[in-house]
């Protein structure tokens, strides 16, 4: 009943735009889809929001959009940043240009100042541009790598990385007090720009930005080395990395540079992909036919908003295969540490950091060479604040990389999200200098394990969507608390941490010690076998989430491993 009110008061409102009418008349005899887009309000988060773009109060839509800006009008005004103000970026995907307008025009309604850039931008862009324009906070509109259909608002703070859980808690708040339908202040562009409350960004800052980019290179020599013979084919799959990109490896001296002309194209319907996630093989099919046909022992592919970033590398037999995530912050790692002691430019308060539900050869790696190494929650935010921290506590030591398993990779200090620009720059030096070794990336790769042992890493996705996919997420995390398994795919569990008690049991015994980290609805397992699973929702998508990070004597014994525990993990999700 709630949800029909909610839908009938947006059908009686004076001032809704015609699309929108239209839209809901479209849907007025069916009382599943109203309820699925009245039933609720999206939940603004530390991720900020996503939704699929329809109306309603649980979608993304100018009218949502408003109304979260004014939540984060409320924060810049506690923070008195109304003059520092705040930077808005977007993506290529459907209405994000229009969304990123509807921010500027409530902050502007507010008194608040607005550095908007005037077309398509990478999300670490706006990360930087935080920082290098001093502003209190950004707004960038873009929903990564979801399917089309969908559109998201992140929103960031003053050191560039995303907002804290106590600033969206008052974002959140101050959402709640005002009405989606008219509540936002709203002021045109036009006359925002006019009175000077809104700067538009143009091509003269990525120059800035690139850069601050480029400072991070280690020994871009490597590059000019073999670039006669290096070929590399890149694509952005529709999406913002489609001019940096390629920018930036022609500064780095790169000669055979290919892209994929039909994903060169700004596009939010992603025509040539089910969806624009580089962790997906099938968005490589174009690039590899064109490596094929050039001769390129390399594919890169970034993500719409340019922050992840996605490669096949040629094997031995002459096939391209997928270099995960989690493979590839292993072998930047290893890269990095080794690049710069060679070139002695590594501190011995140096460090790095990866998120917890990454691989464990980082580990291996970084113990190895000396490197401090930290261990963060899921989101990149995490990664920033130990950067932050260490900034404010003047310790010795200087940031080399971090990383996600979700294809995400930052070097340097410039930015506090991950970069697929820098990320970019970062795998074709690394490239080039095995190059000159006359390997490829995935020797490199093989290289490694030699070394430090095999890892395999796997990865689960339970998706529980629908009215009730809240609710079925909710009792599956609440079904591992009240009934914790001793066992996961037959191997004994040693430790069992829940990071929303912030304690950690051994289970033999019983102890419980503090984690001494901070607060996520996540759970962490420790095995006999030395394995460790994890098991968290998903902060941007409708569904659980399972990690496996295993190592093994062999491929056979991992994959069955890895099947083992994806087995048990569907049955304990089957409720």
């Amino acid at each position: 009943m709630l949800a029909q009110k909610e839908y009938e008061r947006w059908c009686a409102y004076d001032a809704l735009d015609d699309a929108t009418k239209a839209e809901l008349a479209a849907i007025k005899a069916d009382a599943d889809t109203i309820a699925l887009r009245f039933g609720s309000a999206m939940s603004f988060g530390t991720a900020g929001l996503r939704a699929k773009m329809y109306a309603g109060t649980a979608c993304m839509n100018v009218y949502t959009v408003a109304q979260a800006t004014q939540g984060i009008a409320v924060l810049v005004e506690k923070a008195k940043g109304a003059a520092r103000g705040v930077a808005i970026a977007y993506d290529s995907r459907n209405n994000s240009k229009l969304f990123a307008e509807v921010c500027a025009e409530v902050l502007a309604a507010n008194g608040i100042r607005v550095y908007l850039f005037d077309g398509v931008r990478p999300t670490p862009e706006l990360s930087f541009a935080v920082r290098e324009c001093g502003c209190v906070a950004g707004i960038n509109i873009t929903a990564s790598h979801n399917p089309k259909e969908y559109n998201g608002y992140k929103a960031y703070w003053e050191d560039g990385a995303q907002i804290s859980p106590e600033q969206s808690k008052i974002v959140a708040a101050a959402i709640a007090e005002v009405d989606v339908l008219g509540g936002a202040k709203r002021m045109p562009l036009a006359e925002a720009v006019e009175k000077g409350l809104v700067t538009m960004l143009d091509e003269s800052f990525d120059e800035i930005y690139l850069a601050a980019v480029m400072k991070t290179a280690i020994a871009p020599e490597k590059i000019a080395a073999v670039a006669d013979d290096l070929k590399i084919v890149y694509t952005p799959l529709h999406g913002a990395g489609h001019r940096l990109v390629p920018e930036v490896l022609r500064r780095m001296g790169m000669k055979h540079l290919y892209t994929v002309p039909e994903q060169m194209v700004l596009d939010g319907d992603f025509p040539t992909v089910a969806k624009p996630n580089p962790e997906d093989a099938r968005v490589f099919a174009l690039g590899i036919a064109i490596a094929e046909r050039e001769g390129s022992d390399l594919v890169i592919a970034t993500d719409p908003d340019a922050d992840r970033v996605g490669v096949v590398s040629r094997t031995a037999d002459g096939s391209f295969a997928t270099i995960t995530g989690n493979q590839m912050g292993a072998l930047l790692l290893d890269y990095v540490i080794r690049a710069r002691r060679e070139r002695r430019s590594l501190g011995a308060g140096d460090y790095a950091v990866k998120s917890f539900v990454s691989t464990a050869l980082a580990e291996k790696i970084a113990t190895a060479q000396g490197i401090r190494l930290y261990d963060v929650f899921t989101g990149f935010k995490f990664i920033g604040e130990v950067i932050k921290n260490y900034e404010k506590s003047g310790a010795e030591g200087t940031f080399l990389c971090g990383f996600e398993e979700s294809y995400g990779y930052l070097f340097g200090s410039y930015a506090r999200d991950k970069d697929a620009v820098g990320a970019t720059m970062m795998i074709v030096e690394m490239t080039a200098h095995y190059r000159q070794r006359g390997m490829t990336l995935s020797d490199a790769l093989e290289n490694l394990y030699r070394e430090y042992g095999l890892y395999r890493e796997g990865v689960l996705d339970i998706y529980m969507e629908g009215l009730d996919g809240i609710e079925r997420r909710r009792r599956v995390m609440a079904s591992f608390r009240e009934t914790p398994p001793a066992a996961f795919g037959g191997v004994r569990i040693l430790t069992a941490t829940d990071h929303a008690l912030q304690t950690t049991v051994t289970l033999a015994t019983g102890e419980k010690t503090p984690t001494g980290m901070g607060v996520a609805d996540a759970l962490y397992y420790t095995m006999e076998n030395g394995d460790r699973i994890v098991v968290r929702p998903s902060g941007t998508e409708p569904k659980i989430k399972f990690y496996f990070l295993c190592h093994g004597e062999d491929e056979a014994t991992l994959t069955q491993k890895i099947n083992a525990y994806k087995e048990e993990a569907e049955a304990r999700a089957a409720l």
